[in-house]
């Protein structure tokens, strides 16, 4: 690429960063204003001070140090810690780039991401990134404030990923690895693959982790276009297909939709949430709707 052609996709990419940031700010000061932070447990309970003892006082709180010092009892006080991290794990493979309607798949994983990270940092949490493919393609360790998180979206954007295909346990393994503290977890793929389980469990033992599937209407129903030639972007397989055929697209969707329903059961078998996004539709109601879920759960006592 020539100096002047990349010097318009820098400028391209920018505008698309602004894009979404003035689309997921207008989102996050309306719509979503006040719930995430309200349906997100922090770390747990931080220091705050030391008071006299007072009875009733869990004895587990007395600071003996202080109690030495002062000869009177005295115990800590804790107060929620509500700063949190919150890690965004989104999927490059290649069928990303598949889109038929409003906007690509990876598309609307960025846009997705950049309100996620947005709605975090107006909370003052903390905000990563870890990109993958059939590796980690890039991790970016969790920072707060609008400069990293116009990083993060952009990251996501220009992307080029060394590898077409998808690991979604690899990601989670690799993020086991290097966030030891407990983080808010948001797995964005289209979760065309499998094998997965073993570390999503790994992942939720630690990790507060909520899948976000993102598809495409022609992925679950095949149109009318006569004989064409499909790709598998992720394979490069090709095949020819008579889509003018009942048959052959009642079969086509029949497979996909067990292939969908397949992957929503192997996540509610190990208790992870599933927020559904498609293309073709808006993206801010499904999230409103899954923090008005979060909550009502939380009010029943439930994590």
């Amino acid at each position: 690429m020539d100096t002047e052609a990349q010097e318009q996709s820098h400028r391209d990419i920018l505008r698309a960063v602004r894009r979404i940031e003035i689309a997921t700010r207008r989102a996050v000061n309306s719509e979503l204003a006040g719930r995430y932070h309200s349906v997100f447990k922090g770390q747990g309970m931080a220091f705050s001070e030391v008071r006299p003892y007072a009875p009733g006082d869990d004895i587990r709180h007395i600071d003996w140090n202080v109690t030495a010092r002062h000869q009177k009892l005295f115990v800590k006080q804790f107060v929620e810690e509500r700063e949190q991290t919150v890690m965004l794990l989104v999927d490059l493979s290649a069928s990303g780039m598949f889109g038929t309607r409003r906007r690509t798949k990876r598309r609307l994983l960025a846009e997705v991401s950049g309100l996620l990270a947005f709605s975090a940092i107006s909370n003052n949490d903390r905000v990563g990134l870890l990109l993958f493919s059939e590796e980690t393609e890039l991790f970016v360790p969790p920072r707060k404030g609008r400069k990293h998180v116009l990083r993060v979206v952009r990251e996501i954007i220009e992307a080029e990923p060394a590898k077409p295909g998808t690991n979604i346990g690899a990601a989670l393994a690799y993020l086991s690895r290097v966030q030891k503290r407990r983080a808010v977890t948001f797995l964005l793929s289209d979760f065309l693959d499998d094998g997965f389980d073993a570390p999503l469990k790994v992942a939720l033992a630690r990790h507060d982790v909520i899948a976000m599937r993102v598809t495409d209407p022609a992925e679950l129903d095949l149109p009318n276009l006569g004989i064409v030639e499909v790709v598998d972007l992720e394979s490069g397989e090709t095949a020819v297909v008579d889509s003018a055929s009942d048959r052959v697209r009642a079969a086509y969707s029949t497979q996909r939709r067990a292939a969908r329903e397949a992957a929503k059961k192997r996540l509610s078998r190990v208790d992870c949430d599933l927020v559904e996004l498609s293309t073709d539709q808006d993206y801010v109601a499904p999230l409103v709707s899954f923090f008005r879920m979060r909550a009502r759960r939380l009010r029943g006592g439930r994590s």
